[in-house]
């Protein structure tokens, strides 16, 4: 843990195959209360021939459960016909309510994206758009902006603005 390997434990006794399977299986092991942060958490596990693999994760622990959002961005940007909306969250394995609204810089609608996103991990995305307004349209070049706003099943939701560029 936190590449404390002074102080590394042994899982074996948590560890239960799955079912007809000599090849994975899980941990269920309950992590000890850990400071407010980011932390890394290192896998090694052997098979019955002393071969070896090793898996890393990341996570980070939070003072309370409310939704957050990180890491809003769209890839390409600046981007000509298509894009990609993502972000990271702290609410995987639900249905997340995502609403994606795009202004100009005046703040007029230009368009919106609704849509329920499941991801199983911190990551949603991508949330695909054409460079095109409501009425399928291509809008002009220039400096826009848009809105992330995302609710989860329990009614916790959050807003994050970002800017993206269009070279037509």
């Amino acid at each position: 843990m936190d590449e404390n390997t002074a102080n590394a434990m042994v899982l074996n006794d948590f560890y239960e195959s799955n079912l007809n399977s000599y090849q994975s299986g899980t941990i269920n092991y309950q992590l000890p209360e850990l400071a407010e942060g980011r932390h890394t958490l290192k896998l090694k596990a052997w098979d019955v021939h002393n071969n070896s693999g090793e898996a890393e994760l990341e996570f980070i622990v939070a003072k309370n459960q409310d939704l957050e959002i990180e890491n809003l961005l769209n890839y390409p940007n600046p981007f000509t016909t298509n894009t990609s909306f993502y972000f990271d969250h702290n609410q995987p394995g639900q249905s997340l309510q995502v609403r994606l609204q795009v202004f100009t810089v005046s703040g007029k609608l230009v368009k919106t994206i609704d849509g329920f996103y499941y991801s199983e991990g911190f990551r949603a995305g991508p949330i695909g758009w054409n460079g095109k307004d409501e009425f399928g349209d291509e809008i002009g070049r220039g400096v826009y902006v848009y809105k992330v706003s995302v609710k989860t099943p329990t009614g916790k939701s959050i807003e994050k603005y970002q800017r993206l560029v269009i070279l037509n």
